[in-house]
């Protein structure tokens, strides 16, 4: 399945600035459910930097594959700047790359709570630079919030491989 042409542009700027600088790159993906790994995937010679991804949506799979200890999941819940600065550290560090991202987030139509809304995502990069969290609230659908997030994933990321992750 083809991704849209934004997602495809994003995913080639990234990859152009990985392989140029010799980054080495993975995803760690919850609410997007593997979007942003299949957007990078979907570019002919992605295997030239990017390494894999985890796709952790329940918190088990989160702590179990990606390090993302209980007590934070517990503290500060699933959707949290905390998590999503876990999950990318441990895509880092369990895969092996230079530059990992990661997402989580509520995509809807459902599973909001007081103080956390529909649409509400957190992003992280974590390179040898260190670790960069976003904030995001998305105000569409489904499938919009999805799509948003998988294209700030790839912002977040195009912008540490810019930096020189």
């Amino acid at each position: 399945m083809a991704v849209d042409e934004e997602l495809a542009a994003l995913a080639e700027r990234v990859q152009a600035r990985c392989i140029a600088a010799r980054l080495t790159c993975a995803t760690a993906e919850s609410c997007t459910g593997g979007l942003v790994a299949h957007a990078i995937t979907s570019i002919a010679g992605s295997s030239a930097y990017f390494r894999g991804a985890i796709v952790a949506y329940e918190d088990s799979v989160k702590e179990a594959l990606l390090g993302v200890p209980a007590e934070v999941l517990a503290a500060h819940g699933a959707v949290s700047a905390q998590v999503a600065r876990a999950m990318a550290t441990g895509a880092r560090e369990r895969l092996g790359v230079d530059l990992a991202v990661g997402v989580t987030g509520i995509a809807g139509p459902s599973g909001a709570t007081p103080g956390k809304p529909v649409g509400l995502t957190y992003l992280a990069t974590a390179s040898r630079q260190g670790i960069d969290v976003r904030r995001e609230t998305w105000a569409g659908d489904r499938a919009a919030n999805i799509r948003s997030s998988a294209a700030a994933a790839l912002e977040l990321l195009l912008t540490a491989a810019e930096a020189g992750a």
